[in-house]
């Protein structure tokens, strides 16, 4: 029998990083069964559902699903991913050991030059 409950995500994005903007409006095309729901940290209230401070939410995705599990960074990507996808296995291939380490190191290097990255709209806060 199905879980009659569907894996949702919110995602917390920076809405002044066009990357970041372009990144967030790709997961609102693919996601035809609106598991993601995407929130700006610059949205009143919005670091504070995440349960984070603003430069927290600065420095990286956050995101919370629907079983009230966090991820940051790399986790959160993939936790928007399983949501999309309407499965866990993208958190369940980030868990493997290596796998983890090398993503997490990939986003740091995109979250360090996301200003310099494709995007539209926003002036990135990241120097």
């Amino acid at each position: 029998m199905p879980d009659p409950s569907p894996y949702t995500v919110e995602l917390l994005f920076d809405r002044d990083c066009g990357f970041c903007v372009r990144s967030a409006e790709f997961l609102g095309r693919i996601d035809r069964r609106g598991r993601v729901s995407t929130f700006a940290l610059q949205q009143r209230g919005a670091p504070e559902r995440f349960g984070v401070d603003t430069d927290a939410a600065l420095e990286q995705a956050w995101a919370v699903d629907s079983r009230g599990d966090r991820y940051a960074g790399a986790g959160a990507i993939n936790a928007a991913l399983s949501g999309v996808l309407g499965t866990r296995i993208p958190l369940f291939v980030y868990r493997i050991w290596g796998v983890r380490q090398l993503q997490d190191r990939v986003y740091r290097w995109v979250a360090a030059n996301r200003h310099r990255l494709p995007g539209k709209g926003g002036s990135c806060a990241v120097d």
